[in-house]
């Protein structure tokens, strides 16, 4: 053989085998890959050929699957009540994929977790049609629906917990979506997609207000102030007068820190202070235990950290970069302090088991086909924010804020309730209407069974009819007292 034809020869050997390894890598290095690729049909025809296992709330579905027509896919998801519960499930969607516990818990719902190989392979044997686990979750129904009853058209959230053990019981959000609207993949379901995913809809229904929108917190945030006052012996006895001058200028400034209708908060108690929501002594109280020892406190009730339940919430904050007036500001939940609603109702319960704080979470276990247990979730403490004795102190002044205050609204015949209220600012200069919020626990001969945090943004009502005990309050009660029903 000549020399061109030699290296023509070596060439086309080389192609051929840079050929043979590329089909190799893609058949084997890059199965798995392409296997659950998104854009292999084969694996989207296969996951939607069999029912997709439930969400099951008090040991009832509130999701199903349904037979398609005219589609490859054979079935597509379902969900009762759908608006009310889109904040737990998420949703799954042939042509949009899924998120939260439809997303996070795909694998036991569609059947292919790893724990469920033996099911899949037994199925070959017996014929049996693949099928999903379950999700059970820690929801109370009658507590879910009190929530979203009470928001009712009114944009807002709510996020209830039972603090023992830290098992989300209510997680409402509105406006909300249907999530059956766009289960499937046909136009129609496109069209429901699009109408929901506008970006300049200011309402945004698909928008998790409890774990995913955080809010200025208001006076709620006045409870952890109390809370670090405690535990730094700032105040050792609720019931004392504090040294809190009317007016009370900020550090730094020529401006007093105003009192909402002028109400008598001069030297006025913890109690007192917290009862009339006194502006000026929980301000001076933040600048007197300063950033370092607020912020220590806000870090052991939650604040500026994610926490996944297992879907994400978004960090509540609080800022490490203030003086003295802005600290003044942020302990009366004003400046740059923020929070959802799943961290205000963390603060209440906290406070309510005695200043431990639990873990919060919405799935209870995981369940294969044949109902077997393939996980179960253990309560966790989390931390604990403040003493036993401190909690039962600021237990008692939140109890009178109810009994005696702004809170009344809330008040339960035959149940000791504790809470606060807030109205927190909202637009540059507060020009727009405030939130009103409200966080509450609930307690019963066996301890506290239920902590609550609502907040509505009520754009509609009357700027002088919004406050956080005439609109949120009730929708607390309502939650609470569905809880306390359920537990007798």
């Amino acid at each position: 053989m000549n020399k061109p034809l030699r290296r023509i020869a070596i060439f086309c050997g080389l192609l051929v085998l840079a050929l043979l390894i590329r089909v190799n890598w893609i058949q084997y290095g890059r199965a798995e890959e392409l296997n659950t690729h998104e854009y292999n049909r084969r694996v989207l025809i296969e996951r939607y050929s069999h029912e997709r296992g439930n969400i099951i709330v008090d040991g009832k579905p509130i999701t199903g699957s349904a037979k398609t027509d005219g589609t490859d896919f054979a079935y597509k998801r379902t969900y009762t009540d759908g608006p009310m519960w889109a904040p737990v499930t998420g949703y799954a969607s042939q042509a949009f994929g899924a998120n939260q516990i439809e997303n996070l818990e795909d694998g036991v719902l569609s059947g292919n977790d790893d724990r469920l190989f033996f099911d899949r392979t037994m199925g070959m044997f017996t014929g049996k049609k693949q099928r999903g686990g379950n999700v059970v979750t820690t929801l109370n129904s009658a507590a879910q629906k009190a929530a979203f009853k009470g928001l009712g058209k009114k944009k807002g959230a709510v996020a209830a917990l039972d603090p023992q053990t830290g098992k989300i019981l209510a997680l409402a959000s509105a406006p909300s979506y249907d999530p059956s609207k766009f289960a499937g993949n046909s136009d129609k379901d496109s069209k429901a997609w699009t109408a929901l995913g506008k970006k300049n809809d200011a309402n945004d229904p698909m928008l998790n207000r409890a774990l995913r929108e955080t809010y200025p917190p208001g006076s709620t945030f006045k409870v952890l102030t109390a809370a670090a006052a405690l535990e730094h012996g700032t105040v050792t006895d609720p019931d004392a007068a504090t040294d809190s001058p009317l007016p009370w200028i900020m550090p730094g400034t020529t401006s007093p820190l105003p009192n909402e209708n002028n109400i008598p908060c001069k030297n006025v108690s913890l109690r007192e202070a917290l009862r009339m929501s006194c502006n000026t002594v929980f301000g001076k109280l933040g600048a007197d235990l300063g950033k370092d020892k607020m912020l220590e406190t806000a870090k052991k009730f939650g604040f500026n950290a994610e926490h996944f339940t297992p879907v994400r919430a978004d960090a509540s904050y609080f800022s490490d970069d203030m003086n003295v007036s802005q600290t003044a500001l942020s302990s009366i939940g004003q400046f740059d302090t923020r929070a959802t609603p799943l961290q205000m109702a963390m603060i209440a319960s906290a406070v309510a088991n005695d200043g431990k704080l639990m873990k919060p979470y919405m799935v209870d276990r995981l369940e294969a086909p044949n109902l077997d247990v393939l996980e179960q979730t253990e309560p966790e403490e989390m931390n604990r924010p403040l003493s036993q004795e401190h909690a039962q102190i600021l237990q008692s002044v939140m109890e009178t804020v109810v009994n005696d205050g702004t809170g009344k609204n809330a008040q339960i015949p035959g149940v000791t309730v504790g809470g606060k209220t807030g109205t927190a600012q909202h637009g540059e200069n507060n020009s727009k209407n405030p939130y009103a919020w409200f966080i509450s626990y609930a307690k019963t001969d066996g301890g506290s069974p239920v902590a609550v945090a609502v907040v509505v943004e009520d754009e509609e009502a009357s700027r002088d009819d919004i406050s956080g005990g005439g609109l949120a309050a009730p929708i607390a009660k309502s939650v609470m007292k569905a809880v306390v029903d359920s537990k007798e």
